[in-house]
């Protein structure tokens, strides 16, 4: 079930102009232009921030989500018709045979379950070719970066046009290492409304990663650093023999 930030169509249609620096997808575009991807799956394509970036390049896209606000935002924006949107995950996918899989930003952490992520990993890996590539990062537990997860360090306020004034923050709820559990919360100035939304994040270690793609068949071609956080965070590059 979708976290509220992406299933909640008030909160879903804030996500972008919340969080508008996506420079953390310029490192996936040029893994598709390193491996010559001409068709990509986006697993958790959320608002389809990188799924109309890779469609602009001219690439053939799927984004899939079991978010159905998320979705239905990413199906507003311009350009949104050369995207084939699928509400749902990996774990149940339509025959497929792409070049290249991603799961950016948290989507990897976000799926906790052992069962359902190994199944991601499967579906994944049916739904790409042979020589195909899977490209998904994950936090390094190691630097404990829930710490910095407080209202002290997130506050802030946003001016949204067409809907206002927005307050909002991050409170830690629990660790219970592997699983971090946090609060974001968001006042509308507009008419008061308080909206919160939990989130659970699994914290693997990187040597569980490279097990779980090894057991799928997966090939770990590369585990990279993260350009636009260095030192906190795996890229993990799989390749389907």
């Amino acid at each position: 079930m979708a976290d509220d930030c992406f299933g909640h169509p008030r909160l879903a249609a804030i996500y972008d102009p919340l969080d508008p620096d996506r420079s953390d997808l310029d490192a996936y575009l040029r893994m598709t232009e390193e491996f010559g991807a001409h068709q990509v799956l986006d697993i958790g394509c959320g608002t389809g921030v990188f799924a109309l970036l890779l469609a602009d390049r001219g690439i053939e896209v799927v984004g899939i989500d079991p978010a159905q606000a998320s979705i239905d935002v990413a199906r507003a924006k311009p350009g949104s018709e050369r995207v084939h949107w699928i509400r749902g995950d990996a774990t149940a996918l339509p025959p497929l045979q792409v070049d290249f899989a991603t799961m950016t930003a948290n989507v990897a952490q976000a799926i906790v379950g052992p069962d359902t992520w190994q199944e991601t990993l499967q579906g994944s890996y049916e739904a790409l070719r042979p020589g195909g590539h899977l490209v998904f990062e994950t936090r390094d537990p190691a630097r404990r970066p829930w710490e910095e997860w407080t209202r002290e360090n997130s506050y802030r306020v946003t001016q949204i046009p067409g809907v206002g004034s927005v307050e909002s923050w991050v409170d830690l709820i629990e660790v219970s290492r592997p699983l971090v559990t946090f609060r974001w919360t968001y006042v509308f100035a507009a008419d008061g409304q308080v909206l919160t939304s939990d989130s659970t994040l699994r914290f693997r270690e990187r040597e569980e990663v490279e097990a779980d793609l090894a057991a799928h068949g997966y090939v770990v071609q590369d585990v990279r650093d993260a350009p636009d956080r260095p030192g906190r965070e795996f890229v993990f590059l799989a390749r389907r023999p």
